[in-house]
This record gives structure tokens, C-alpha cells and sequence, in this order.
């Protein structure tokens, strides 16, 4: 089953810490999003495998917005 990353705000993504096919553990950060002046590390929710990328550094976002899709 797949999990989506999305984004909680609208904002500009600083920073993508993984790539496809990157194994993550829960709790481990996989994107910086900046939005409201703060740095909003975004998390993976359980542990999983990076399926897909959607964004990349400097690509503004809008809420709700499909980041990173997790297996």
C-alpha cells in the first residue's frame, strides 16, 4: 500500500533529503519545506521505500500538494 507525502502548507520546498528507492524508517525526514519563514521538516509516517519524487528544490507548493509517495 502506498503512502502519500503531502504538503501541509503552502510553501517552497529548501531541501529533498531522498531519492527513489531510498529505504526510510518512520520518523525520518525526507523533505524541508519552507512556508510562514520556518524550516518545516516533513516526515516519513512509517518505515517504507521511496516510490516517487514528485518536487524538487525551489518548486513552490500548494496544500495538499503529492510531495513523495512512499511503498
Amino acid at each position: 500500500m502506498s503512502v502519500n507525502i503531502v504538503a501541509p502548507m503552502p510553501g517552497m520546498i529548501s531541501a529533498v533529503l531522498v531519492q527513489v528507492g531510498d529505504v526510510v524508517k518512520a520518523d525520518e525526514e525526507l523533505i524541508i519545506l519552507a512556508a510562514m519563514k520556518m524550516e518545516n521538516p516533513l516526515c516519513a509516517p512509517q518505515d517504507g521505500k521511496v516510490k516517487e519524487v514528485s518536487v524538487s528544490e525551489g518548486d513552490k507548493v500548494a496544500t495538499s500538494q503529492v510531495l513523495i509517495v512512499l511503498e
